[in-house]
């Protein structure tokens, strides 16, 4: 497996990993499938030098990615800490994709200048949960019974790390 920064030319394959999550429901709070256009948007809000995405590669065929993504953008007092977001090929689950994303994500913190990493995260997305506790993430807070999933109310479970005090 390779991971590496994603290039502009990896958004189509982004997306179409990032609505399989929206499909399968409970992964993200989006409902409706992504267009290229917003996730340009989205893509360009992610500078290399400080809030980079990172993809996992195998056999040239990117499977997974990580996004670190600024909390509050343009708060001064905020700038140390960020969230993570992440997703994997359907086809490629249950194969430490995810993990090798977040444990890099995590090498990374230092060169970012990021000292609080965390992860908001659907109620009964057990996977996830399991996986950030795996890497000593402890639950923050939640947002209780704000996610509407087709009427179905959920908390937002927020899942954070403290890289340096």
């Amino acid at each position: 497996m390779n991971i590496r920064i994603a290039k502009t030319k990896d958004l189509p394959e982004l997306l179409e990993i990032y609505n399989q999550a929206i499909a399968l429901g409970g992964k993200t709070a989006d409902t409706s499938f992504v267009t290229p256009k917003n996730r340009q948007t989205w893509f360009d809000a992610h500078p290399d030098h400080k809030y980079p995405i990172i993809v996992a590669q195998i056999d040239n065929k990117i499977v997974g990615y990580l996004s670190i993504s600024a909390y509050r953008a343009g708060r001064e007092a905020l700038q140390h800490t960020a969230e993570i977001s992440y997703y994997v090929h359907s086809n490629y689950h249950r194969k430490k994709i995810a993990t090798n994303l977040i444990l890099h994500a995590i090498k990374m913190c230092d060169k970012l200048q990021i000292n609080n990493l965390f992860a908001i995260i659907i109620e009964g997305n057990l996977a996830s949960i399991k996986l950030m506790e795996k890497f000593g993430f402890v639950k923050w807070g939640k947002l209780p019974k704000v996610v509407n999933l087709n009427g179905t109310l959920f908390d937002h479970l927020y899942y954070g790390l403290k890289i340096k005090a």
